[in-house]
Order: structure tokens, then sequence, then C-alpha cells
């Protein structure tokens, strides 16, 4: 419906409703006025005039000098000021509001979408409460013709109020959970960076080549944490992890780690997987990658690190972990007391999965890490 111009110079103002302030704090923090079109509230816009039989269907919110509308099914308009509102009185009652005919109503006889030719001659409307109790609008029918509603139709119109109200509510829920995520995200970041640059400066400080080592193992996980916690900062749902990205970010550090003349590179299969279960991987591939780096090229002799995965046909991954060094023997792999296997153990137990050792000479030393598919 398109209104003409030409209303009266003086039209009726609504009352302002009592508690307009919270009630107007409580709408814009929805963060839904003057936003995009959106389905959702089209669908029920739609549904609600074919149920009603009405042409016209508006999902309207009451703002401090207009009412706009996220949705409009049969109506050209995206906004009207309140002098043209009926949806302010329903505002005004909280209640339920109908208007057989417009004409004959002393609140809407002068409204200009009502003495517009061709106006609007009927009107109901259901509030919008928010959980909180604010009215924040109205989910109306309108027509041209006076009439009323059927039970039925008004108990359809009740309905679809509440189930805008949730989707506003809900999608509110998102926006405050999106912000609460990145901030939570900048503290972790900020106290990865932190704790990691204090190790660092405490391993320069140190000049006991044990503590240097030890500091270096210390930083080498931490990094690994924060690879693991962007990972699951930019995953979809924020439970699973791109697998082979994050192991792509795990062989850097231990590259960035190690000498110069050692490489560590990745083959990996694309892979997600939940972040406790590539934790535990990390830990893995750390522990291996450090004592090739620590036992098998002395000397400065250049080799590489290699860590490739691989599905078998019962969906199992299947992680090699190889080095081209001089191979070690059990003893390389412990420190202190025997910690390194100890670590190694402790996470295998965790993945459910099983280690074997695929023998360790002149070319270098392989293990197997094999993860059965999780069921479901």
């Amino acid at each position: 419906m398109t209104t003409d111009p030409q209303v009266p110079a003086t039209p009726p103002m609504p009352p302002v409703p009592a508690g307009n302030e919270a009630r107007l704090d409580a709408l814009g923090a929805l963060g839904v006025l003057d936003t995009a079109p959106d389905q959702g509230f089209d669908d029920v816009t739609d549904y609600v005039a074919q149920v009603c039989e009405t042409p016209i269907a508006l999902v309207s919110l009451v703002d401090r000098d207009r009412q706009w509308f996220k949705s409009a099914h049969g109506f050209d308009q995206t906004e009207t000021g309140l002098e043209s509102s009926v949806c302010a009185y329903v505002v005004i009652s909280g209640d339920f509001l109908e208007i057989p005919d417009l004409t004959r109503d002393a609140r809407t006889r002068r409204n200009p979408l009502v003495t517009a030719p061709g106006g609007i001659r009927f009107y109901a409307g259901a509030p919008l409460r928010l959980s909180g109790g604010a009215v924040v609008g109205s989910l109306c029918v309108l027509d041209t013709r006076p009439r009323v509603l059927t039970d039925l139709q008004r108990w359809t119109l009740r309905v679809m109020a509440a189930q805008v109200v949730n989707q506003m509510e809900l999608r509110r829920a998102v926006m405050q959970a999106e912000v609460l995520k990145k901030e939570v995200d900048h503290r972790v970041k900020n106290s990865l960076q932190s704790i990691s640059a204090q190790t660092r400066i405490q391993a320069r400080k140190s000049r006991n080549p044990e503590v240097q080592a030890a500091l270096g193992q210390v930083g080498t996980r931490i990094e690994m944490a924060a690879a693991l916690h962007e990972q699951l900062y930019t995953s979809s749902d924020g439970t699973e992890v791109d697998l082979r990205d994050f192991v792509e970010k795990t062989a850097r550090i231990l590259e960035g780690t190690s000498p110069a003349h050692i490489r560590v590179t990745t083959d990996f299969a694309p892979a997600r997987i939940d972040a406790a279960r590539a934790s535990a991987i990390g830990v893995i591939l750390n522990e291996f990658a450090s004592n090739s780096i620590k036992h098998a090229f002395p000397g400065g002799r250049a080799g590489a690190v290699r860590f490739s995965l691989r599905f078998d046909e019962t969906g199992a991954l299947i992680i090699d972990l190889e080095d081209d060094g001089i191979g070690m023997d059990e003893g390389d792999w412990a420190s202190g007391d025997g910690i390194g296997l100890a670590v190694i153990d402790a996470s295998v137990a965790q993945l459910g999965a099983t280690w074997e050792s695929m023998g360790s000479e002149d070319k270098g030393t392989k293990a197997r890490l094999v993860i059965p598919a999780q069921e479901g």
C-alpha cells in the first residue's frame, strides 16, 4: 500500500508510555533497529497475513519518535513517524489490541495512514514483550476494510509474536556471545604472549644449558597452546580444529626453535578432530621432534623430522613420525626420570591409540601412532 502525502496538518500523537526510557534501552540492546531484511521475520509476516487473510502484516518496533518495521508484508515503507503508529497503543497498553474500524476510534480516526485515500481501516496487533517485561512493538495485521479476527487468528498472532521475540532475543544472545568470545580470545592471546616472552627472557638469562633446554621446551608448549587456541577460535563450532593446519603450525614452531640445519615437515591429509585429541597429538609430535633434534643430528649434521597422516580403511588416523638422523636408542628418549617416554605414553593413552616403534638405525628413527576412528 502506498500512502497519500496529503495528511492532516496536526495528526494526533500517541502518549509516551510509562517507563519509556528503560523500554527504549531494552529495544536498543536488541541490536535490531535499522538492520537488513531477514527471511526469518519475513516468513512470520507472510504467514500471519495468510492466516489472518489481510493484505498487510508488520513486525513493528516503536522507537522514540518513529515506528520501524523489521519486516513489512504488503507495505512499501520501512518506517513512519509515531503520528502514524497504531502499534504505539499496543506498547502503551501492553496487551493485544484490535480495532475493527479505525475511522470510528478516537485514537486513530485522524491517523495519516487512515485518512489517506485508500487508507487502512482495520488493525490487530499482539505485543512484542521481551523476557524482561518491556514491550518494544507489535506483530500486527492491517486491512483496507473494517472487519474482525476469529479466535484462531488472534491466537496465531499472539503465538507468532512470541516467536518473533524469541528470534530477537536469541540473536542478541548470539551477538553477546561473539563479543565475549572475542574478549576472551584477546585476553588468552595476551596471556600466552606474556608467558612466552617471560620464558624466553629467563632462558636467555640462564647460564645452565639444562635450564635453557627445559625453558625452551616450555616455550614450545606455550606456542603450541597458542596455535591450538587460534584453531579453536577460528573454528565454526568452537569444538573441533583443522588438524592439518594445527600440525603445520606446530611444525613451524618446532622448526623455529631448532638449529638451522634441521627441518620439520608435514604431509597431513585433511582432518577435523576435537581439541583434546589435537592437543594430545601435538604433545606427541613435540616430544618426538624434540628428542630427534637433541640426539639424532650430532655435530651439525643436516636432516629433517617428518610427520605424515593418512586414513586406513576403518577410518583410523595413521600418523607416521620419522627423522633421517643417526638413530636413537631408548635411553635417548628419557630425560630426568624417563619423562620423554612417559609423556608420550600418557598422551597415547588419552587418545586410546597405539604407539609402535618402527626401528631406529643409521637411516633414522621411525614410529607410528594409530588413532581409532571415533564412533558416531
